[in-house]
């Protein structure tokens, strides 16, 4: 293994020697000027597979135990999250989705075909009032993707006007009629959704034409301020987001991007839970290309808008392997190990690296789906994963002021092109005057001593806990829900006013210092 330090704030790598298994970091406490946005914890919800029907909604009449119709156990595990802000109902879904047959009494709802994922038969129980409903009761911000690919201007003007207006016009009226009097607040608006696949495939220069007709009548209704955020590229097209930036500019609030830790989009993707060193390591690297790809957005932003007006929304992110053997083709149930953890750890860190332009983060997707927070079956059995295990050790991050740091630390060799660094860290300020330090050891057999200073500054050390493993294709299932879990951590101590950490092979620590 080579030596190499990453410099957080000149985002360079350089080959130097020391002593293997020796790590370095110096938090610079006097640095730090941007506030990581809460959202960057934010969660995503697509009408796919079981995420909405049974992860989220039972239904009051259900034998599984539930709060006016959303599951208990799941609705009091995402509040232990802090979820910031919940995306709904798409996703792919959201481009063919008309959201007046999810309105009204229940019985009388029209079915639909789920015609992006499995073909399968919705009744649209679960609607407009039945998310926003579980956004207040969560306490987060509702995020809603509107349907431009198969809808219209008008349609989503309506619904605009349905869940914010307060006066005495049409759609608010019938929003009373269905039983809701006052308006909800609703900040986060998306303009479509993937439009240059499945929701259109149109071309980035047809689309932003597009943008500039909807943004005009998604109107600001009684104190309402809409973010406006348009479909933006996915990773690696770039001038997608060149085109928007040029021709809508900052008539919009946010442009999004799409990036999956994923081997192809082609034939099979590997499992989830089977998969040897090689294919671990070559996660990691690919897990951690997307702070490349994320650079190459913000430099065309940039470009086009220096002030930073226009925020970079990664509202779809996470791994994405085969779906489990023996489960609904097309409804993307995967199981979900300790490498997927460490996908969500880096990437949180290289988040909060750029928290000056990217406002918000939506990992796919929070129940049942992809890189899901939590799995449930039919039984009324829940599962914790080792990604809400992260974003639950996570949580103190939420707004806390960023601090940059310099890193010394082994590397190892993911592939043929990638060389990636041993420990990824992230430190920032809390309001309470804490400072959360996260530490993530990707090698698989060896523990790391990590020394960090915190600019000569003396502290004492108030918490600690660690998420490990004893193989890294560890997960939780039905009959071992808690394999993986956090533990309180005990392997920092202070020594002549450094922080001296050594954390075990394959494990994710977060501390607290003062």
């Amino acid at each position: 293994m080579n030596k190499i330090f990453t410099s957080i704030i000149l985002s360079t790598l350089l080959v130097l020697p020391s002593h293997a298994g020796d790590s370095h970091i110096t938090i610079h406490t006097q640095q730090g000027k941007n506030i990581i946005n809460k959202e960057i914890y934010g969660q995503f919800a697509e009408h796919l597979g079981s995420c909405i029907y049974g992860g989220l909604w039972v239904g009051e009449n259900s034998t599984i135990p539930n709060i006016n119709g959303y599951r208990k156990d799941v609705f009091y595990a995402l509040k232990n999250l802090n979820v910031p802000v919940l995306r709904w109902p798409g996703g792919c879904f959201a481009d063919e989705y008309h959201w007046q047959d999810g309105i009204g009494p229940r019985e009388k709802r029209p079915k639909m075909q789920n015609n992006n994922w499995g073909g399968t038969i919705e009744d649209n129980s679960f609607g407009t009032h039945e998310f926003l409903n579980l956004c207040e009761m969560l306490g987060c911000e509702p995020y809603i993707s509107g349907n431009v690919g198969s809808g219209t201007v008008e349609e989503l003007a309506k619904w605009v006007e349905y869940m914010t207006s307060a006066g005495d016009t049409p759609m608010a009226k019938l929003r009373k009629q269905n039983g809701r009097e006052k308006p909800w607040h609703i900040k986060y608006l998306g303009i479509g959704n993937e439009s240059w696949g499945c929701g259109g495939n149109m071309r980035p220069e047809y689309y932003a034409d597009l943008y500039r007709r909807y943004a005009v009548y998604c109107r600001n209704y009684d104190g309402n301020q809409l973010y406006k955020i348009a479909s933006g590229a996915s990773d690696y097209d770039y001038n997608w987001t060149k085109v928007l930036m040029k021709n809508v500019g900052q008539q919009m609030n946010g442009i999004s991007l799409h990036y999956y830790t994923v081997t192809g989009w082609t034939g099979s993707k590997g499992s989830a839970t089977q998969f040897n060193k090689a294919q671990y390591y070559w996660t990691m690297g690919k897990c951690l290309e997307i702070e490349d790809v994320i650079k190459k957005h913000i430099n065309i932003m940039d470009e086009y808008d220096p002030n930073k007006h226009v925020g970079l929304l990664v509202d779809e992110w996470g791994t994405w392997w085969d779906e489990e053997p023996g489960t609904i083709k097309g409804h993307l149930y995967q199981q979900n190990s300790m490498r997927d953890a460490f996908v969500a750890a880096l990437t949180l860190n290289v988040f909060h690296k750029h928290t000056d332009r990217i406002k918000m983060a939506n990992i796919a997707q929070i129940v049942n789906v992809l890189q899901s927070m939590i799995l449930t079956n039919n039984k009324g059995g829940m599962v914790l994963t080792p990604t809400y295990h992260v974003f639950e050790m996570y949580k103190g991050f939420q707004n806390a002021t960023y601090l940059p740091l310099d890193i010394t630390c082994d590397s190892i060799k993911a592939d043929e092109k990638r060389n990636i660094p041993v420990i990824s860290s992230s430190a920032a300020l809390k309001k309470d005057g804490a400072i959360i330090i996260s530490l993530a050891n990707i090698d698989t057999d060896n523990a790391q001593t990590v020394e960090i200073q915190l600019d000569g500054k003396k502290t004492k050390i108030l918490a600690g806990r660690i998420l490990t493993c004893n193989a890294i294709t560890d997960y939780n299932d039905f009959d071992q829900p808690a394999k993986v879990k956090p533990a309180i951590f005990k392997g920092a101590k202070i020594k002549q006013d450094e922080i001296q950490v050594k954390i075990p092979a394959k494990s994710i620590v977060v501390i607290e210092a003062e």
